[in-house]
């Protein structure tokens, strides 16, 4: 964990020799406050900027992809923090120009999965408890999602009061293509927007862009790329700030952002015909009411969902439904739960291989059918794990 102090230059007092004994014990220390932070490299950087702790996610050659390292040093800065008198608000951004989060680093937890390690079952557990930690924080959380958020960038930001976004916002829940499903609360957040859309953009992975990702209500907030370190600035300025505090903040900058404002959202023709299509009490109604639709929406759906995985497709069916009825905490428990059923399976590995590995984009799910998939094989994977259950 690296933590940033402002550094005064040190005046001789009491000699040369005790001018430079400081010296070497500050430098010692600078070399022992480097060495605590390796073990993250500098992979999240923790920084004081008067009463605002800023995280920021520092691996913008990987799209600042979260791995369990992060994870296990966002969790006890932020809980740090909530109980420091002294901190009044938390800021988290992605380094670079690209992205906030482009995900979870699936690529180690597939191998981990592969070799029977534990990182498999450590990495959603500690993943969805710092899910649920930003989720029922007390103090102002604001995430800077200026740039590509996609599956666990979404849930470092989405759980918490305000997220920002900006016209290089590029949000997507893509799970159901790499043979696993949107994790990370999505069973919480997804059936709460409005209509159908949730279950939607869950089903396909559809990518929402900028403005979009706020009007649905993903982002709370949608202000300009260029007025983003302006924003931040005012936001560590805020002395003791309430919620409302915030918003107002906030809300002025988006009035300032008029950029894109008259484009209609991008599903506005499809809405209606989302909320009729995804009415169903199965996948394959879905897609037979799809089919029998036949517009060129409806044919576009078709062909995307029969790419995914016929197993993943169902199990997020499920995950929506029962989503919809339960509190974060009781998602995140089922969604434990699943992420493990997609370690003993088959279609996570070959997903990975794909679209990541080999590139391929050619998975072979297994079932390679909607048909293939039994009520029972789906019934298992929400079973109850007994003293491996998430526990928040």
């Amino acid at each position: 964990m690296r933590m940033y102090t402002s550094r005064r230059r040190l005046k001789p007092s009491g000699g040369f020799t005790s001018y430079r004994r400081l010296r070497s014990i500050c430098r010692l220390q600078r070399i022992q406050g480097h060495m605590m932070s390796s073990k993250a490299g500098s992979e999240v950087l923790f920084e004081k900027v008067g009463n605002a702790g800023v995280i920021t996610l520092n691996r913008p050659k990987a799209l600042n992809a979260l791995n369990l390292t992060m994870i296990r040093h966002i969790y006890p800065q932020l809980k740090k923090w909530d109980k420091d008198s002294e901190t009044d608000l938390v800021i988290i951004k992605g380094a670079g120009e690209k992205a906030f989060c482009a995900g979870g680093d699936i690529r180690a937890v597939t191998e981990a999965g592969k070799a029977g390690d534990s990182l498999a079952q450590d990495f959603f557990r500690e993943e969805y408890i710092l899910n649920n930690t930003i989720g029922t924080y007390q103090k102002p959380y604001v995430a800077l999602i200026d740039g590509i958020t996609m599956g666990g960038g979404v849930g470092l930001s989405v759980h918490g009061q305000f997220r920002v976004a900006t016209e290089k916002t590029l949000f997507a829940m893509p799970e159901t293509g790499i043979g696993l499903f949107p994790d990370v609360g999505g069973g919480y957040f997804l059936p709460r927007l409005q209509g159908k859309l949730g279950l939607f953009l869950a089903l396909t992975g559809i990518r929402l862009k900028g403005r979009d990702v706020q009007r649905v209500g993903l982002a709370t907030h949608f202000v300009q790329s260029d007025k983003i370190a302006s924003l931040e600035k005012d936001l560590v300025d805020l002395k003791s700030p309430s919620n409302t505090d915030v918003a107002q903040l906030l809300e002025s900058y988006q009035e300032q952002s008029s950029l894109d404002a008259e484009k209609p959202f991008v599903l506005q023709e499809q809405t209606e015909a989302i909320d009729r299509l995804f009415s169903a009490g199965s996948v394959e109604e879905i897609m037979e009411n799809l089919k029998k639709d036949g517009s060129a929406f409806a044919l576009k759906q078709t062909e995307t969902l029969s790419k995914m995985s016929p197993t993943s497709l169902k199990l997020t069916f499920r995950q929506i439904q029962e989503g919809a009825r339960m509190s974060l905490q009781e998602v995140l428990v089922m969604e434990y739960r699943l992420s493990q059923a997609c370690m003993r399976g088959h279609d996570f590995y070959e997903g990975v291989r794909a679209v990541l590995i080999d590139k391929d984009q050619s998975p072979k799910w297994k079932p390679s059918t909607l048909s293939g998939v039994s009520e029972q094989a789906i019934e298992e994977c929400f079973s109850s794990l007994g003293e491996r259950d998430l526990k928040l």
